[in-house]
């Protein structure tokens, strides 16, 4: 059986790799893996060293993005052959903390979790893999090949929910959301606010390209321009790129009330300046809420595929730019500028 992988940190040992058919004992659903997609994360596994190989390992299946079809699955488990599943990235630590008790291993206090294909766990990027059925997700049929855009859009699908549960404080509703970066995250979270009914702006630098067409056919706006020069003032914000200067920006621009969301990390370094007393003074001033959020717990998987099911599918396919073979799937880790989400075909 090939997978793909990697020793994390050391990107010359990047291929394809025959590896063992998943165990009984991985995972009582048997799935023929499609596709995976590639994201900024497998980038860092590769060149930066982010990432753990399982024990006993000696290199790291990636593909944490993933799509497959059920081959073989046991009876009354609510899924059968020919179904299209989406395994679910992290596990919960085996103490548990008192999130992962509850299922929100989202939350998890204690980083004794793993995550498939990123931490401590072989992902899903291999012809075939095994999953319990309390981790796989059911793809609607008619999504076919986008189911693989459920891990992502799971991500800003729990940015939403906590940005919901943080606007009840007020019986106000929002009516402007800003999206910073307009990449598949940031698009995704664009596609949850007009699905909301928000005035939505997307930010971005790229004035060419397929980004600023993707955001104007979904009723929303694009604005390259300094986030503080916005002409309207967000009372909801999901910050997308992890740039300090964009961060700066936007709290400048944002309304009293707001809520800022921080969803994406740079792994770049910008050196930033400012007085932190004046940020904190704007901030109590105005009751404004900033938060951060990473990964996601199983419910949000699940809302994510209704709010893909009920999506344009011809705009959802307009972000899978580009398909590379599984053995060249290294191909698919560098992005050239028309690309929004690289994907790799398994099978």
């Amino acid at each position: 059986m090939k997978a793909i992988g990697v020793v994390p940190g050391r990107p010359e040992t990047a291929g394809v790799f025959d590896v063992p058919a998943p165990a009984e004992a991985d995972g009582s659903l048997l799935v023929q893996g499609l596709t995976v997609g590639v994201c900024g994360t497998d980038a860092e596994i590769v060149h930066d060293g982010y990432g753990e190989v399982p024990p006993g390992e000696a290199r790291l299946v990636l593909g944490h993005e993933s799509l497959g079809r059920v081959l073989q699955a046991p009876a009354g488990c609510g899924f059968g052959p020919g179904d299209l599943v989406v395994g679910v990235v992290r596990r919960p630590d085996p103490v548990p903390c008192p999130f992962c008790a509850v299922g929100e291993w989202d939350l998890c206090a204690n980083g004794r979790y793993v995550e498939r294909g990123i931490k401590g766990a072989p992902g899903y990027g291999s012809e075939l893999w095994r999953v319990d059925p309390e981790f796989a997700v059911g793809v609607d049929p008619a999504l076919g090949r986008l189911g693989v855009l459920i891990e992502t859009t799971s991500v800003v699908a729990k940015a939403w929910e906590q940005i919901e549960r943080i606007g009840s404080r007020s019986t106000v509703i929002p009516g402007v959301a800003l999206v910073t970066g307009a990449g598949p995250v940031g698009l995704l979270a664009a596609l949850l606010a007009r699905q909301r009914g928000l005035d939505t702006w997307v930010l971005d630098v790229v004035t060419e390209g397929p980004k600023p067409g993707l955001v104007a056919d979904l009723g929303a706006r694009y604005w390259s321009g300094p986030a503080d020069e916005l002409p309207v003032a967000p009372e909801v914000v999901v910050e997308c790129t992890g740039l300090g200067p964009v961060l700066q920006g936007v709290v400048r621009r944002a309304a009293p009330n707001a809520v800022v969301a921080l969803a994406g990390v740079s792994h770049r370094s910008h050196e930033v300046s400012g007085d932190l007393q004046a940020f904190n003074r704007r901030m109590v001033l105005g009751n404004q809420v900033i938060f951060g959020t990473v990964n996601a717990a199983r419910r949000h998987y699940d809302q994510a595929a209704a709010h893909l099911a009920r999506a344009d599918r011809d705009w959802l396919a307009r972000l899978l730019t580009r398909e590379v073979p599984m053995e060249d799937w290294t191909q698919g880790l560098a992005k050239t500028s028309d690309d929004i989400k690289v994907t790799v075909a398994l099978g």
